[in-house]
């Protein structure tokens, strides 16, 4: 475990320290493409955050071959090549389309290259546990069309869901965390070597997002851009096809005992197959509901638009940050959902558990604009947005109603930003909601200053 911190920490430092000037060269390199009318961010903003993304992929690979106990997933195995070259090559056409916007049919035949390239070296599907009929051995050609087929709607799933600051980064950070300790526990409890692989792809994707994330909150200084997004895409996808197709469930030696034993004991089996789905689960739903809106509309499936999930939160009203920690809350809970349901299939604690927070989910989605207050005491150590606004002297001397209710706020007037307006920094919502336009001008005058 120590040594898979150590390479998740290693990718995460340098993924941080080479954001900055990576950032500096996209800006240079003029990799900094107008605001579309689908974009929510208000100023331009510089891509290419992949390159960090990459090289920080790069350390940590590099790192653990030099670890005594990981260096032992290069010599038995060729997966972590396999990954390298994929990404390297998927990475370069993602810096190319941030630079020179390339078709979305290229980009697609890149995407199903380097799937190949990976399957060419040994990271492909082997086998599938289907519940019921038990492990099912596959066909070269079978294998490879089913891997091709996972690499490509992992890695659009992600760049589909990447329209907000730091939305792309921290889904496949919870998915990559629920995966790692899923794959983890493969590893060490059943002594499975060939869940290794899967284990440090997971540690390395971790710190790559957690590196990239700090300069990606909202307001967003740099994207990761499709250099990045398909990158951890990819990733994602190898791990999955690692831990679902290379790790042979009869080697678990589940199938004993009672059949009701037996069909919980062989949920882990089962797992692997349902994980990877789990934990793109949400990118997935809103890649499936933008090919049939688009398709019902008569354009193409890869026409960009207006109508992803995260762009409906901020139609109903959700602040940026708000619209973020939902998307988070719920990748959250459908990817350890799962992985809990793994450890412990019998328990009706867990169904439950997983039915209250779907409410409290629910709950959210429905309050768009609850905005909780402090209590005066806690004032002090909360964000200005959950703090009262007070009353200034020249309010309570006009002659306004600030002394017969001190607590209740004076709203100011506001004005409704057009959609697609630059020079705001960071992005506001869509729709009919109203936004400040301007702030206050200065008073003239001495005086206490807003």
């Amino acid at each position: 475990m120590r040594e898979y911190l150590l390479t998740l920490c290693i990718t995460a430092a340098v993924t941080y320290l080479l954001t900055g000037p990576v950032r500096k060269f996209a800006i240079v390199a003029g990799a900094m493409p107008e605001i579309r009318a689908r974009d929510v961010h208000r100023e331009p903003t510089p891509r290419l955050g992949g390159i960090a993304m990459f090289f920080g992929l790069c350390a940590g690979l590099l790192v653990a071959d030099h670890l005594t106990n990981l260096n032992e997933v290069f010599e038995k195995s060729n997966e972590p090549r396999a990954l390298l070259s994929g990404a390297a090559l998927i990475w370069l056409i993602g810096v190319l389309d941030d630079k020179f916007e390339i078709d979305a049919l290229i980009k697609l035949g890149a995407q199903m290259i380097a799937a190949g390239v990976m399957v060419m070296q040994g990271l492909t599907i082997l086998w599938l546990p289907i519940p019921g009929v038990g492990t099912v051995a596959l066909t070269q050609w079978q294998g490879t069309l089913l891997t091709v087929a996972l690499v490509v709607i992992t890695i659009n799933a992600v760049n589909f869901v990447d329209g907000l600051d730091g939305l792309a980064a921290g889904m496949v950070c919870i998915a990559s965390a629920a995966f790692f300790m899923y794959a983890y526990r493969i590893w060490y409890s059943y002594g499975i070597e060939a869940a290794a692989p899967a284990t440090l792809f997971a540690a390395i994707l971790m710190g790559m997002c957690l590196g990239f994330l700090p300069h990606n909150m909202h307001p967003a200084r740099i994207f990761m851009g499709d250099s990045g997004s398909m990158l951890i895409g990819l990733v994602l996808a190898a791990g999955a096809i690692s831990v679902t197709g290379q790790v042979d469930p009869d080697v678990m030696n589940l199938f004993s005992g009672s059949e009701r034993n037996t069909v919980h004991q062989t949920v882990p089996v089962y797992i692997p197959l349902l994980l990877p789905l789990t934990i793109i689960a949400i990118p997935a739903a809103d890649l499936i509901l933008a090919i049939v809106r688009r398709t019902w509309r008569g354009q193409s499936p890869f026409a960009a638009d207006r109508g992803h999930l995260h762009h409906r939160l901020l139609e109903i009203g959700h602040s940026h940050s708000r619209a973020v920690l939902i998307m988070y809350f719920w990748s959250a809970l459908i990817a350890f959902g799962a992985l809990t349901y793994s450890v412990n299939s019998a328990s009706m604690w867990i169904v439950l558990g997983v039915v209250i927070l779907s409410a409290i989910g629910l709950v959210l989605l429905l309050l768009p604009r609850f905005t909780p207050r402090a209590p005066r005491w806690a004032e002090a150590f909360v964000p200005p947005r959950y703090r009262r606004r007070k009353v200034l002297p020249e309010t309570a001397a006009s002659g306004a109603s600030a002394q017969e209710c001190p607590s209740q706020e004076q709203p100011e007037p506001r004005t409704p930003v057009a959609i697609g307006v630059s020079g705001v920094n960071g992005a506001t919502a869509v729709g009919a909601r109203s936004r400040t336009a301007s702030r206050p001008a200065p008073r003239s005058t001495s005086g206490t200053a807003r």
